[in-house]
């Protein structure tokens, strides 16, 4: 395990020894890889160097139009913080509420938006540019999930499913919520508060207005807080040892990914695994 971390790599102090996770940002790498990409950048056209700023060093995503060798590169980076013979599972997030138990490590993207392992030498990735990053376990420490917190899967009950399928009790388990889009930049309609208050009312709490330029003034506008839905979410489950890093993807541009401020732009990735004494 490498002692010194980067800057753009923070471990999570997690309550058990028995469980190690981090989450990432868009910080530059201390890498070959980062050197390499600052000299290309000197030597590129506007056009070219407009296109791999939306990245900037430490994408972590595949599917968002960066290099497939620096995205390669740069998952692999991640191995060294983690325990020997451990694996990356990573995911296809498509915004659904499908939650896969990996039993074995697969060498490719599984389609799920969330995820729980009891494998000591698997480690779940879940990657975000605005959504938020919920990651669980288990007081002992002997399994993990991860779940990909955007509005829709929130809406269809994702964190609920995810426990559902854990071993453990809602009151022994842990949850981290990591950065995302703040409150006060995530705008949504009617629509979207409509579908949370059907399903359970208190979560009109997590919804303010906002004035915005419309074409129709008399449109309303919200401001939503992803970190308190799923707070009340967690709490409703019976969910209440909860940790927060409650920073704005949106706000921060330089050390953070975002996806409603850039539309192009990488991802970051919040990461969890058992950690064998």
């Amino acid at each position: 395990m490498t002692t010194k971390l980067p800057d753009n790599i923070m471990f999570i102090k997690w309550p058990t020894d028995n469980v190690l996770a981090f989450t990432t940002n868009r910080l530059p790498s201390p890498s070959p890889l980062s050197v390499r990409k600052s000299q290309y950048l000197l030597s590129s056209t506007a056009n070219t160097q407009d296109e791999h700023s939306a990245f900037s060093a430490f994408n972590l995503g595949d599917h968002v139009g960066d290099c497939a060798e620096d995205v390669a590169f740069n998952r692999i980076s991640l191995l060294q913080y983690l325990p020997k013979q451990t694996k990356i599972q990573w995911f296809e997030q498509v915004h659904g509420n499908h939650v896969a138990e990996i039993l074995d490590y697969e060498n490719k993207t599984i389609i799920a938006d969330a995820a729980i392992t009891r494998n000591k030498h698997i480690a779940l990735a879940i990657m975000t540019a605005d959504c938020l990053p919920i990651l669980l376990s288990n007081q002992e420490g002997s399994e993990v999930a991860a779940i990909h917190g955007g509005w829709r899967p929130l809406s269809t009950n994702i964190i609920e499913q995810t426990i559902a399928q854990m071993h453990s009790s809602p009151s022994d388990i842990i949850a981290w919520m990591g950065p995302c889009i703040g409150a006060k930049k995530f705008e949504v309609g009617q629509a979207v508060k409509q579908t949370f208050c059907e399903i359970y009312t208190p979560f009109s709490a997590a919804f303010s207005p906002c004035e915005s330029v419309t074409s129709d003034s008399k449109i309303p506008k919200y401001w939503a807080d992803l970190q308190l839905i799923a707070k009340l979410q967690l709490l409703t489950l019976g969910v209440n040892n909860i940790i927060q890093l409650s920073e704005c993807t949106y706000s921060n541009q330089t050390k953070y990914y975002s996806y409603r401020r850039d539309k192009k732009t990488g991802r970051m990735a919040s990461v969890i695994c058992l950690n064998p004494t």
